[in-house]
């Protein structure tokens, strides 16, 4: 099949989307994200692109914590307000309910059904985003969307976004079991 060359860009794949929270100024703060990912399995640590510039990334640097709560698809629309106001602009600590963990200063979004508390370990400059890599420090999962204690993908149902179409999508349907179906 011929291919065509396309502009690199951060559309290789669908990216997942969590509110990243952090307290500022003594009030839960929330931005989405789709820059981010696992970057080691144990412990576990994720990678999350910020501009530094965004309020949330200053309660980040402020406490050593944030959260990641990820929303499903009945999220979308305060999700996305989130990322259209900044919290200079507009107070977002009474649009959730929120929930504390292990980690004060990380506020968590208590309608997500899967979410994350993370301690701040590293941070990396790059030309237009910091990348703030955190270690997962404890996860909270609703009871509903578990399966024999482990996470159910399909019952989490987390929005998915992509570039460069700037769309919200949702995950699909079971395909194969890893590290089998190639045997």
């Amino acid at each position: 099949m011929t291919k065509t060359r396309i502009d690199p860009g951060p559309f290789v794949v669908p990216m997942p989307v969590a509110l990243v929270g952090a307290e500022v100024d003594g009030r839960p703060n929330f931005m989405p994200a789709a820059f981010l990912g696992i970057v080691n399995f144990n412990p576990p640590i994720v990678a999350c692109g910020l501009s530094p510039k965004h309020r949330t990334s200053r309660g980040i640097v402020e406490h050593g914590v944030f959260s990641l709560s990820l929303p499903s698809p009945e999220l979308v629309k305060p999700t996305d307000w989130c990322g259209i106001w900044s919290g200079d602009k507009k107070d977002k600590s009474e649009l959730f309910e929120v929930f504390q963990g292990e980690l004060q200063h990380a506020p968590m979004v208590s309608a997500c059904r899967l979410c994350a508390e993370c301690k701040l370990i590293r941070t990396l400059e790059l030309e237009i985003d910091t990348v703030y890599f955190g270690e997962v420090i404890a996860v909270h999962a609703d009871e509903s969307v578990l399966d024999n204690g482990k996470p159910d993908w399909k019952k989490i149902d987390p929005l998915l976004f992509t570039f460069p179409d700037k769309s919200y999508w949702r995950i699909g349907d079971y395909l194969a079991r890893a590290w089998s179906v190639g045997k």
